[in-house]
């Protein structure tokens, strides 16, 4: 299965609590912070909603 490298590269500070939970939820906590999680739905739908605030590379 295909991994994604997700990083905060933009501060949620400013933002609805909604899309601070979702960059919570994936993992991150600091700036420029990466995780690797599965390329699922679920996870894909989570990235859609605070694009803005990340960076994804596939792996």
């Amino acid at each position: 299965m295909a991994k994604l490298h997700i990083t905060l590269v933009k501060s949620p500070i400013g933002y609805s609590a909604k899309q601070r939970q979702t960059v919570e939820a994936l993992g991150l906590h600091k700036l420029h912070q990466t995780v690797e999680h599965d390329d699922s739905p679920a996870i894909r739908g989570m990235i859609n909603k605070v694009i803005h605030l990340l960076k994804v590379v596939e792996a």
